[in-house]
């Protein structure tokens, strides 16, 4: 008597999503004959943050869809966040003794997101579009990315010139 092979569902392998959204998007630009397309980090952290009620027929799906649609661009994955995925099942804030947890405030929270979008500024080379871009990196549209420069008031820092004054 053979048994059918039992695997586990996808939810319970996001270990496996990188690899196997690499080898459908390489399979899938050759059989749709469309431009090569970018999987970006952040698309990869978004098909793994995702519950999967289906299994991998279903990643392939979601992967077909984003390279018909990103026409030679980074992937793009419309799929709805999930509330408790077990990557962020963890509480958010911290406990600085048992009883008290530490929260953030919402002018805190706006520093943090401030800050964070300068540190990825600054490692682009304030890159706003394409490969290795900050809006790739980030996760978000180039024209999201830089609402949000313009409403934190961020602006490129002038290099400093080696020169001596006066010289």
């Amino acid at each position: 008597m053979v048994f059918p092979l039992q695997v586990a569902p996808l939810r319970e392998r996001r270990e496996d999503i990188p690899l196997l959204a690499k080898y459908f998007v390489g399979i899938l630009e050759k059989e749709l004959k469309c431009p090569k397309a970018r999987l970006t980090e952040a698309g990869v952290a978004r098909l793994q943050s995702y519950d999967w009620p289906g299994n991998i027929r279903e990643l392939r799906n979601v992967i077909e869809r984003a390279i018909i649609v990103a026409r030679g661009n980074a992937l793009d994955f419309d799929l709805p966040m999930a509330i408790t995925s077990p990557r962020f099942a963890q509480p958010v804030f911290e406990r600085s003794d048992a009883a008290q947890p530490v929260f953030l405030t919402e002018p805190e929270i706006q520093r943090r997101e401030r800050d964070n979008l300068w540190m990825v500024l600054e490692k682009t080379g304030w890159k706003i579009k394409g490969a290795d871009g900050a809006a790739e990196l980030l996760g978000v549209k180039p024209t999201t990315l830089i609402s949000r420069i313009k409403k934190m008031g961020l602006k490129r820092r002038e290099p400093v010139s080696s020169a001596l004054p006066g010289s």
